[in-house]
């Protein structure tokens, strides 16, 4: 894909992502998408995601600066909600959350074959602060 292509790409993945559309973001996914750090595959990608999204209902991602070379992509992004439903065993805190997160992907055939990226301790610290 072009550099043009990947930012287009990278938009529609952002969408299904604030849609919290999960059927949309799997189509986005290899089958065996490897993530550094975590388990591999789409299935535990989604479930993920779909955690995030029961914990905080509200949660949305707001890009602040993509780069695209080739078949990467590096984003800056802010994301945040709020905590009001369970999320990794932690009980709703009501607690909005904001947080700074970079995302780097490897991209074939328009999806997601190889991901990592900035984890969860910046949202945990700030439900235990």
């Amino acid at each position: 894909m072009e550099p043009w292509e990947l930012h287009g790409w990278f938009e529609d993945y952002l969408d299904a992502c604030n849609r919290h559309d999960l059927r949309a973001i799997r189509d986005l996914l290899d089958p065996a998408v490897r993530r550094a750090h975590l388990p591999a595959g789409a299935d535990a990608w989604l479930d993920d995601l779909a955690d995030l999204f029961h914990g905080f209902p509200d949660w949305r991602w707001k890009a602040i600066q993509l780069v695209a070379e080739d078949d990467r992509i590096a984003a800056h992004l802010r994301g945040g909600g709020t905590h009001t439903g369970p999320w990794r065993g932690i009980p709703p805190t009501r607690r909005h959350v904001n947080v700074a997160e970079f995302v780097f992907l490897r991209v074939d055939g328009g999806r997601v074959v190889a991901s990592s990226g900035s984890g969860d301790a910046e949202i945990l610290a700030q439900l235990h602060a």
